[in-house]
């Protein structure tokens, strides 16, 4: 079942939407978004459930033998097309509201305006 509603953006949802925007084309696994963002695995996994849903995200399960390979299999995450639009966009938006005011003073020098 997909999630018909926006994507919430909270500050965990676009370290998640930047690190997998680093390459867009890249299957990325759990422990490699962890180590990309600092979050909890009790984090980023329902984050990702959740682009899933909304079809930010695919997801796949690694082809191989973990008798083979001494591990389990990996599930890989990698952002839809439209993902990457939507994440591009959502991040750009997210930017441009919390985005410090600045003003120029005489000789040039761009500060906060406060």
């Amino acid at each position: 079942m997909r999630y018909s509603g926006p994507v919430r953006m909270t500050v965990t949802t676009a370290q998640v939407l930047a690190a997998l925007l680093a390459d867009p084309a890249a299957d990325r696994y759990g422990l490699e978004l962890i180590q990309a963002t600092g979050l909890a695995s009790g984090t980023l996994y329902p984050i990702l459930h959740r682009l899933q849903e909304a079809g930010w995200v695919t997801a796949l399960w690694e082809d191989i033998d973990p008798a083979e390979a001494g591990r389990p299999a990996r599930r890989f995450y990698r952002l839809t097309p439209d993902g990457v639009e939507q994440a591009r966009d959502a991040l750009a938006e997210l930017h441009r509201r919390t985005a410090v005011p600045t003003t120029k003073n005489a000789s040039g020098t761009v500060r906060p305006a406060w």
